[in-house]
């Protein structure tokens, strides 16, 4: 187990990230564009920077399981940078949304395991230049029972077992993990008592009116759940 901070979320984290080779599973509440520098061989590459979804990109051509779990919406850059991604669209990177969500880790290959402050930002995890990233502290680790144990709360959040009884299903989630991915358990509806008619309604009573069902909000269009 080691600490990190400040750029060293940058230099340990992303290199980590580079080198999966079977999956790389992220949770952070803030989900930015994230510019990181081209490592590629190319003279033309070298000193510059590129979106880390091309690294993903990249990852998910040669099959590593890409995921985000994230609180926010993601910014506008990154859906425009996601959206130029046909890999990524097509399945390559699996984005789901839960306002509930604040831990911050990194999961790669089920072996190493950043646990931590930093947001899946340029400020978060040291992309910015001194003076301007923000003030970061975490851990990695490859301790197999606490990874054990990240994973599970991770795949618990992940396949929406935590949204049926969660209090802001009905007021400040817009599509519930389990609604997107179709698990959710129908609930049983209150039998409706039948409006009377003129013909068995008592002289001056008056039939209770029935207010609307409160419409289920449709998944958003991105791949973000």
């Amino acid at each position: 187990m080691s600490l990190v901070s400040g750029r060293g979320h940058y230099e340990q984290v992303l290199t980590a990230v580079r080198a999966a080779r079977t999956s790389v599973w992220i949770a952070t509440a803030n989900l930015k564009e994230l510019l990181v520098e081209d490592t590629r061989a190319s003279s033309r590459a070298r000193g510059r920077f590129h979106s880390v979804l091309d690294v993903f990109a990249t990852l998910a051509g040669q099959g590593v399981e890409l995921r985000i779990l994230h609180a926010g919406p993601p910014s506008g850059p990154f859906r425009s940078s996601f959206d130029r991604r046909p890999t990524l669209v097509r399945g390559g990177l699996e984005l789901r949304q839960c306002p509930r969500v604040h831990l911050k880790t990194v999961l790669v290959d089920g072996r190493l395991c950043y646990l931590g402050s930093a947001n899946w930002t340029g400020a978060g995890l040291g992309a910015k230049g001194e003076g301007r990233r923000n003030f970061e502290l975490g851990m990695l680790t490859d301790d197999c029972d606490l990874i054990d144990q990240v994973q599970a709360l991770y795949e618990h959040i992940w396949r929406g077992a935590a949204c049926r009884g969660c209090k802001l299903r009905e007021s400040g989630c817009e599509a519930p993990i389990d609604v997107v991915i179709g698990t959710a358990i129908a609930r049983p509806r209150k039998p409706v008592a039948k409006p009377t008619t003129s013909a068995t309604a008592k002289p001056g009573a008056k039939t209770a009116a029935r207010s609307p069902r409160k419409a289920l909000a449709k998944p958003p269009a991105v791949r973000s759940a």
